[in-house]
């Protein structure tokens, strides 16, 4: 059982290099990024025809009628298959709260002044910044970015929390619980469609971690050559994306191209994560998505990250276990898993794969 004290070291997962703020210099007249901001890496989105089905069979899940004896079980069809193919899918709900968009909105026309009280400390991730930020030498993302934890309460940065406008520190505390409620109801689904002990996941989740990440991404002169938010898969279970309006910039990797996701009214985005694809043992599948900038509008999401508890084991359900299906990835502390997701730099999903079993290797040991 982890105490206290070693709960808060548990989540802070580690440090990112402090840089300058990236909206803050794009207020400056500039025809062209710095150098550190240029991107050539990058594989442009999907513009061809041959691209329209993919386009238009995105999924969307209400939420609703996973609550309707009548379509729970249509729903629950269509959600299985959208976590086992896509790992992504849009969902109808009432969640959105108009009151907080106007506050994250609010949050980031903060004077500069008023933001550095907020930045992120040498030591810890937490604050304003950018997050995997690990040398000096790296590429960078073309974003700002907040990130805090905000449950269980015992792990809050109180310091850091208590320094949020009131507004917005109140219609966050609402937004929260309200995301929590709805993150443990929709892995329940997953549950029931995995065929999976519900047990096992509820108690994995009982006191599961959240965390919230505020994101701004500000017009670019060249946005051709930069990234807002670097390709990646979410080291945690769920996550469930605000877009503060209909700007465009998300893209997901499907069938090897990446596919523009146009925003839906009241809809929320809710992306399988690393944890779900080690639980479900590969059969739902986390999607590697990434941010695009454009050189006109800026852009705003709040993504919300719900993992398991800090003092639980990760690994394949046992549940989901037999003979003839073992476990493709190895088990491991919780604590460690992030410890060291966070350590390195964003890269598609290179750190699942590091915890993939390879053939003759134990698959029941503990790697601590």
């Amino acid at each position: 059982m982890l105490t206290m004290e070693s709960s808060l070291e548990a989540v802070n997962f580690g440090k990112s290099i402090i840089i300058p703020s990236v909206q803050e210099m794009a207020k400056e007249s500039m025809t062209k990024i710095p150098p550190r901001y240029e991107r050539p890496d990058q594989d442009p989105p999907i513009i061809s025809t041959d691209a329209s089905p993919l386009l238009s069979s995105i999924p969307v899940i209400d939420l609703e009628r996973l609550a309707i004896e009548d379509s729970m079980d249509s729903e629950l069809d269509i959600l299985h298959s959208a976590c086992r193919e896509w790992g992504f899918f849009q969902a109808v709900s009432n969640t959105l709260l108009e009151e907080f968009k106007m506050q994250v909105e609010n949050f980031f026309k903060l004077p500069y002044e008023d933001k550095k009280k907020l930045w992120q400390k040498p030591d810890n991730h937490e604050g304003f910044g950018q997050l995997f930020v690990v040398s000096e030498e790296q590429k960078l993302d073309w974003s700002d970015m907040f990130y805090v934890t905000t449950l269980p309460l015992y792990l809050r940065m109180n310091d850091l929390f208590d320094k949020l406008p009131p507004n917005l520190r109140e219609t966050l505390e609402t937004y929260c619980t309200e995301v929590k409620k709805l993150a443990r109801e929709i892995l329940g689904h997953m549950a029931k469609g995995l065929k999976m002990d519900a047990e096992e996941m509820k108690e994995l989740f009982s006191d599961g971690v959240q965390s919230i990440r505020m994101n701004y991404y500000p017009p670019c002169p060249e946005p051709d050559k930069a990234i807002g938010f670097s390709p990646h898969s979410d080291a945690d279970a769920l996550t469930i994306l605000f877009q503060l309006g209909d700007t465009e910039g998300l893209e997901i990797r499907k069938e090897g191209r990446w596919i523009p996701v146009k925003p839906l009214p009241n809809a929320l985005v809710v992306n399988v994560g690393d944890i779900t694809e080690i639980i479900s043992n590969g059969v739902y599948r986390s999607v590697e998505h990434r941010a695009k900038v454009n050189s006109e509008k800026e852009r705003l999401s709040v993504a919300t990250f719900y993992s398991s508890n800090l003092d639980s084991v990760l690994g394949p359900a046992p549940s989901l276990l037999g003979k003839h299906n073992p476990a493709i990835f190895r088990s491991v502390p919780i604590e460690k898993y992030f410890k060291d997701f966070f350590s390195q730099k964003l890269n598609g999903k290179s750190y699942l794969e590091c915890l993939r079993i390879a053939d003759g290797e134990d698959n029941t040991a503990v790697h601590s």
